[in-house]
């Protein structure tokens, strides 16, 4: 029996008599500890802080434990460096890229896939070499089938019926199609004209600038340029909208026309139905705990070293002539700690390490000034047994709402999808990771930090329930986690911003052995004795950015 046959029969079976009543919902919040980040704002402004307990000495310390952190502590390893400590706010090391479970079922509590990465991601190509995910066959590169999506992997719904694909195509109109397939010849056109890269800084050019194709798109908001261009199908335009909010946070009336563009020409363009696209180009890596399983990997060594060190907030940084003093608050003990270090590499998010730093800099004081983040959540939903399913394609990983009523909505991912059995999923417990970008929100960030989880709860319960309406009877628990900052907006004149920082070469570096090679440079915002890595330093939040920016700091604090 073929995979779509059998989960046809699966779920119908297993939904006979199904009767809907709702039933007592656990849940509550978790993941991310908001009270840890307030605390710090808090201890901040009130004054002096407490004197250090204890004074420890390393030789780098890198502050935030997040992708670009763990990245970071990677390249030390790499570049022979093991005196390092890394100290991470959280219980867990990961930032928007970690992973929980639900009633002991993995599932992701932020980012849940990774693109297969492009020629320019080296950086990242190396670490899937090392983890064992990408091998050379014969050749050419291979990546584990295990861990690639399985089919079906994405599906929309949209007028009463699951589709196949995320773009709006059964019943649309011969217009609507003509701009689908202008507008991938558009992304094409702008492809060939200008470097699109990922991570962005490799599309500079000789003399570190940025084309004057992009400054154009950099100039203006997403819908200035398609209301320029002519594109005003609302098929195409939900698509692209929704397509910003799931990389951005926010919508096209708030990213800027490069950063839609980028979204399609960085990875994968855009393919018009009928056109096929390369499949190893529209691969994606995932797993039922979602970015996590990575981050977990790159924190299982500084565990076992004794190098990471969570659940401490740091409180200042303080830059000297022969080397850096950073004091971390150890929620556990209670206690202040001072680390003398000789560099530090601030893997923190940029409104942090300005609030962290007595004196910042001025290219960091302007980078908080200029950021705009969209606050996010991941609601964790348990069922206890396979769902009621609207007709149409059949169940996929990725499940999208055609214009979700939850404001910002994103649609949910199935954690069972990547079992290597999949009857445990249709015929057993799972969870649905909804995902909802409240960056287009009125106050999304004051109401994320107040509404009770059962606001958040209820509210993903109810627009799901629009294509399984047996949802609110099999839903067991829900979790929430909530991010306030999750990921920086790239409004209009971002790359413009961002491209400048870090441009000189910071004086008296050498550059590493990394597997053998000398490490190539690339710009990262640097002090004397400072390194700054994160993905905000790009002026938007992907895995293969925030990787880039920290492996590049850690060997510059390699020396």
């Amino acid at each position: 029996m073929q995979r779509r046959q059998f989960l046809a029969a699966a779920v119908a079976s297993a939904l006979a008599g199904c009767q809907d009543t709702p039933r007592t919902l656990a849940g509550g919040f978790t993941g991310i500890d908001l009270a840890r980040g307030h605390q710090l704002r808090d201890l901040l402004k009130t004054g002096p802080l407490p004197a250090p307990a204890v004074v420890r000495r390393t030789q780098v310390l890198i502050a935030g434990g997040g992708v670009a952190g763990l990245a970071a502590a990677r390249a030390l390893r790499l570049a022979g460096v093991d005196d390092f400590a890394l100290l991470e706010l959280e219980d867990e090391a990961g930032g928007n890229s970690r992973g929980g479970m639900v009633n002991g079922i993995a599932c992701p509590l932020g980012a849940h896939y990774l693109p297969v990465p492009g020629e320019h991601a080296r950086e990242v190509q190396d670490l899937l070499e090392e983890l064992g995910l990408r091998q050379r066959v014969a050749g050419r590169w291979q990546y584990d089938e295990r861990h690639l999506c399985h089919t079906p992997q994405e599906r929309l719904y949209f007028e009463g019926e699951w589709h196949e694909g995320l773009l709006p195509v059964q019943g649309v109109g011969e217009p609507t199609l003509a701009q689908y397939r202008r507008f991938a010849e558009q992304v094409q056109a702008l492809g060939r004209a200008a470097h699109f890269t990922m991570p962005m800084l490799k599309g500079l050019d000789t003399k570190r600038s940025i084309s004057p194709v992009h400054q154009a798109l950099d100039a203006i908001v997403f819908d200035e340029w398609l209301a320029r261009e002519g594109f005003d199908d609302a098929h195409l335009r939900w698509y692209l909208d929704y397509s910003c909010r799931d990389d951005y946070g926010a919508g096209t009336a708030r990213v800027s026309a490069w950063a839609g563009i980028h979204y399609f020409a960085s990875r994968h363009g855009f393919h018009a139905p009928g056109e096929a696209a390369p499949e190893e180009r529209e691969a994606v890596l995932t797993w039922p705990e979602g970015n996590g399983w990575l981050t977990r990997r790159l924190a299982e060594p500084l565990r076992a070293g004794g190098q990471l060190r969570t659940g401490c907030s740091v409180l200042r940084i303080t830059e000297g002539r022969h080397g850096v003093e950073v004091d971390a608050y150890h929620h556990a003990s209670g206690n202040v700690e001072r680390w003398k270090a000789q560099r530090c590499v601030v893997a923190l998010p940029v409104l942090v390490a300005a609030r962290v730093l007595p004196s910042p800099p001025a290219f960091v004081q302007a980078a908080a000034l200029r950021l705009q983040w969209a606050p996010w959540l991941v609601a964790n939903i348990h069922i206890d047994a396979p769902l009621q399913d609207r007709p149409g394609a059949a169940p996929a990983w990725d499940n999208v709402l055609y214009q979700d009523a939850n404001p910002g909505g994103l649609g949910y991912v199935d954690a069972g999808h990547q079992r290597l059995d999949p009857r445990s999923t249709l015929t057993g417990p799972t969870v649905l990771s909804y995902y909802q970008a409240l960056g287009d929100l009125p106050q999304g960030r004051e109401q994320l930090a107040t509404r009770p989880w059962t606001h958040w709860a209820h509210a993903a319960l109810a627009t799901l329930a629009v294509p399984h309406p047996d949802l609110a009877r099999l839903a067991t628990r829900v979790d929430i986690t909530r991010y306030g900052h999750a990921m920086a907006i790239p409004t209009p004149g971002s790359l413009g911003f961002f491209s400048q920082i870090g441009l000189q070469r910071p004086a008296g570096l050498r550059k590493p052995l990394l597997n053998g090679e000398r490490a190539p440079w690339l710009p990262t915002p640097t002090t004397a004795r400072l390194a700054f890595a994160h993905s905000d330093w790009s002026g938007y939040s992907v895995f293969e950015e925030a990787f880039t920016r920290g492996h590049t700091a850690g060997w510059v604090a390699a020396g």
